[in-house]
């Protein structure tokens, strides 16, 4: 199991979403799709699905939370005609950020909101490549030049992470400051994260639309990712929270994807609403209610 994967909250879409991105990327398959009921946000749609093989989790709950380019995902391409053939069905009923075209960094590039608001960096490799989605954090706004502090954050909680390359900002590429961060890569558990800084004038920053959900095998390690995370106490709610730079982070137990997608409704409804009453996740707890066990004490 992958340690870390990218959830995406979407109005009423993440089915249909699902179904679009699957058939854009090669290796790509929905696994499960399930139906939350009686939440706050009323019926959800909660599906998961793989991208050129990689995990990724969506939900349809409503919409409180709308997509923005803080968090994009950039896909590597081994040829330029990957690019364009991505890019046009990417691009379609969707918005161009920056323009396909041939950039200083690559031969063929482009960044575009697609038809759901998801941003996508399309990019032509001239090497080899070692993962083929990438999650971008652009840090805006109040954090704009913590984007090297935040991965040296991020690569003291995880082990298995390290920092690789920086392109940093030069003289002369005002309003961003000399010395921050134009883009650099980093893994986190094994897997491939990249940042940026942008000092241009953006009406976005991170927000719960996009959220890095953590995989966790027992109770002691929720604890750690929470204490070690969590920085706004009221952001706190159903194991989702917010670091010190804004980025929302879900820790969950790893059983937590059986529990839901289980074939007994019963069971489904029993989990749901366990982990709607919780702040930070009570592995325990959510296990009684799995087992239909609900209010024996611990």
């Amino acid at each position: 199991m992958q340690k870390i994967t990218p959830h995406l909250w979407f109005d009423k879409e993440a089915k249909e979403a699902a179904q679009f991105y699957t058939s854009v990327f090669p290796s790509s398959k929905i696994n499960s799709v399930i139906t939350m009921y009686d939440t706050p946000s009323g019926d959800c749609d909660v599906v998961w699905f793989e991208l050129a093989g990689q995990p990724f989790m969506s939900i349809s709950a409503g919409p409180i939370f709308k997509f923005t380019p803080a968090v994009s995902f950039l896909v590597a391409c081994s040829t330029k005609e990957e690019v364009d053939s991505l890019w046009k069905k990417l691009n379609d009923g969707g918005q161009a950020l920056m323009p396909l075209d041939q950039y200083p960094f690559s031969e063929r590039y482009g960044w575009t909101q697609d038809k759901y608001g998801l941003s996508w960096q399309i990019m032509y490799f001239n090497q080899e490549i070692k993962q083929k989605i990438t999650p971008v954090l652009m840090f805006v706004g109040d954090v704009v030049g913590k984007a090297e502090e935040a991965m040296h954050f991020y690569t003291s909680v995880f082990k298995d992470s390290r920092i690789g390359d920086i392109m940093r900002y030069s003289k002369g590429q005002e309003p961003d400051r000399e010395g921050t961060v134009a883009h650099a890569s980093f893994t986190l558990a094994g897997q491939q994260l990249a940042v940026m800084d942008s000092a241009q004038q953006h009406n976005f920053t991170f927000n719960e639309a996009i959220s890095l959900l953590v995989y966790c095998k027992d109770q002691k390690e929720i604890d750690y990712y929470w204490e070690k995370l969590s920085a706004v106490p009221e952001a706190e709610q159903c194991g989702w929270l917010k670091d010190k730079f804004g980025l929302s982070w879900q820790i969950v137990p790893e059983s937590m994807d059986k529990m839901m997608t289980d074939n007994d409704s019963a069971r489904v409804a029993r989990v749901t609403q366990a982990f709607l009453k919780m702040k930070k996740f009570d592995l325990a707890e959510l296990e009684r209610a799995y087992s239909g066990e609900v209010g024996v004490p611990s």
